[in-house]
C-alpha cells in the first residue's frame, strides 16, 4: 500500500524520467513507455484481488470476541472495586487519626502515621500489580484473537483468490477508500462463529 509520501516520491521520479526523455528528443518513446507502464500497472491491478475485514463490525458480531471482552470488563470492574474498597478503608483510618489527633501522644500519632503511609504504599503496589496482570490477560486475549483470525483466513484463502486481505477500522487505518464490494467481514465473521460452534 502506498503512502502519500511514496506517491509523491514516485510521481516526482516519473516526472524526472519523462523530462529526461523529452530533453533527449525522444517524446514518442516516452509516450510509448508511459503507455506500456500504465497498461502493465492496469493489468497487474486487474489480476491482483484484494479484500478487507472491518474490525469494528467483526468485534460487534464475533461471539468469541464479545464473550472475552465481557470477561475482561468484569475483571477490570472487580479490580477497580477491590482497589476502591481498600482505598476507602485507608481513608477511614486516616480520618480516624485526624479525629483522635488531640488524644494521642506524639509517638502514638507518628506510629499510626507511619503505618498508614506503609499501607498506602502497599495499596499502590497492589494497584500496579493488578494493572500489570490485567494487561497480560488483555495481551493474551489479543494474541489468541489474532491467531484465530490468521488461522481462519489461511483456510479461507487457501484457493489464493485474494492477494491481500487488509484490516479496516473507521478512523484508525491507512486505507483512504474502501469499496463495499470487497468487504468480506460478514463471511469471515460467520466462518469464525461456525468454527467456534463446531468445537463446542
Amino acid at each position: 500500500m502506498y503512502t502519500k509520501k511514496q506517491i509523491v516520491k514516485n510521481g516526482f521520479l516519473m516526472a524526472i524520467v519523462a523530462g529526461t526523455f523529452m530533453a533527449c528528443g525522444q517524446s514518442n518513446n516516452a509516450n510509448n513507455a508511459a503507455k506500456s507502464a500504465s497498461d502493465s500497472a492496469s493489468s497487474a491491478a486487474t489480476g491482483l484481488k484484494i479484500a478487507y475485514v472491518d474490525l469494528d463490525s467483526l468485534e460487534a458480531h464475533y461471539e468469541f470476541f464479545k464473550q472475552k471482552k465481557a470477561e475482561l470488563e468484569r475483571k477490570q470492574l472487580a479490580m477497580d472495586n477491590e482497589i476502591q474498597a481498600d482505598a476507602r478503608v485507608l481513608q477511614e483510618q486516616y480520618n480516624s487519626l485526624q479525629r483522635r489527633a488531640n488524644t494521642l501522644t506524639q509517638a502514638e500519632g507518628e506510629a499510626i502515621q507511619r503505618d498508614l503511609m506503609a499501607k498506602n504504599q502497599n495499596l499502590e503496589q497492589k494497584r500496579q500489580t493488578l494493572s500489570r496482570q490485567y494487561m497480560e490477560v488483555e495481551q493474551s486475549f489479543n494474541d489468541e484473537l489474532r491467531k484465530k483470525l490468521d488461522s481462519f483466513l489461511l483456510k479461507f484463502n487457501a484457493d489464493k483468490r485474494y492477494g491481500y486481505i487488509f484490516s479496516y477500522r473507521d478512523g484508525g487505518t491507512n486505507i483512504l477508500y474502501k469499496d463495499p464490494a470487497y468487504d468480506i467481514t460478514d463471511v469471515v465473521t460467520k466462518g469464525l462463529n461456525d468454527e467456534a460452534a463446531a468445537k463446542k
